[in-house]
């Protein structure tokens, strides 16, 4: 998988946010200061993310932005969703869409086991465990796999 900066970005605005609590709006150019996303990318993204229902927003003086919800209720693959789309497509398909002929027909089973495992390890990470820096026991476990370490 191929992790996007937007996605980093994202996914890093919504940490920031969440470190600081919900005590009221963070302006954007803090946040952009604070994670070094560049300001124009960032304003992008949280115009997304507010669509997406997943931070809110105030104008003015005392504006800024801050999460719709609490932080453990926000799981990455929620974040990458709202600023990519779906976790993994094919040609612009969702997996279930595709279909091959012949010698490639599993191929399709394939992208569906990926979508799976994907899911398994993004949705069950929330911004408030990015946060905390504390990841559920299941993620940090496959992290302690040598192989997890290897670049192929």
């Amino acid at each position: 998988m191929h992790v996007t900066a937007k996605a980093d970005y994202a996914v890093r605005a919504l940490v920031e946010l969440a470190s600081v609590g919900g005590d009221g709006p963070r302006k954007v150019d803090e946040i952009a200061q604070a994670q070094h996303i560049p300001l124009s990318f960032l304003e992008n993204i949280l115009t997304q993310l507010r669509s997406a229902g997943i931070v809110r927003s105030q104008r003015g003086p005392e504006g800024g932005y801050w999460l719709a919800r609490p932080a453990k209720e926000v799981n990455l693959a929620e974040v990458i969703r709202a600023v990519e789309g779906p976790l993994v497509g094919v040609r612009g398909q969702r997996p279930e869409e595709v279909e091959y002929k012949g010698s490639a027909e599993s191929l399709q089973q394939v992208w569906i086991a990926l979508r799976a495992n994907l899911r398994k390890v993004l949705e069950h990470v929330t911004i408030a465990d990015v946060a905390a820096g504390k990841l559920p026991a299941s993620v940090a476990k496959l992290t302690r796999e040598e192989e997890a370490w290897t670049t192929r």
